[in-house]
């Protein structure tokens, strides 16, 4: 089975050209590192406006089959900042652990981390990971929810995923 993931960065500035994605290229970056098995990146660079967060979110997830989607970008408390708010509208359910666990792991690096509102949620058989914009905190985020990350699509019965563990171990419960 192909395994597509989809990569959303949320940036005025950036998706009009201002600068250059790093954030983006970081997490496709850390997820090659991650994954032993072949991938397939959709990758789009978008306004910080919540209609097109929305709409790229769903088109990865219903129309191009991405079972993850990782987001970066819009997760801070300036008014611009509404990935978590598109997150919540296209999910059919939460999942808040994601969250929780990418700020505590957080906050042994910046106490500015409380401010962050990243979050997860699932859209059918698609699981949606909001990130941090800052390429360190990227893989920080990504190191510590990645272990989670294959089995929980397993649970939505998508693609299986394997991982070089030299780099990331994920769990999966011993059958």
């Amino acid at each position: 089975m192909d395994i597509k993931i989809g990569i959303i960065t949320a940036s005025d500035r950036a998706s009009a050209g201002v600068y250059e994605d790093i954030s983006g290229r970081a997490i496709i970056d850390t997820i090659d590192e991650y994954l032993k098995s072949s991938w397939t990146e959709i990758y789009e660079v978008i306004p910080d406006e919540q209609s097109y967060i929305e709409k790229t979110i769903k088109e990865m997830a219903d129309d191009k089959g991405c079972c993850l989607i990782v987001t970066t970008g819009g997760t801070g408390p300036a008014k611009r900042d509404v990935t978590p708010e598109a997150t919540e509208v296209v999910c059919d359910k939460m999942m808040p652990g994601f969250g929780e666990l990418m700020r505590q792991v957080s906050l042994k690096y910046v106490p500015t981390a409380i401010l962050s509102r990243q979050t997860a949620g699932i859209r059918g058989k698609t699981l949606i990971v909001n990130l941090p914009g800052k390429p360190k905190s990227i893989r920080e985020c990504l190191d510590a929810v990645f272990p989670a990350i294959p089995y929980c699509i397993d649970l939505l019965e998508g693609p299986y995923i394997e991982c070089n563990e030299e780099v990331i171990k994920p769990f999966r419960p011993k059958k």
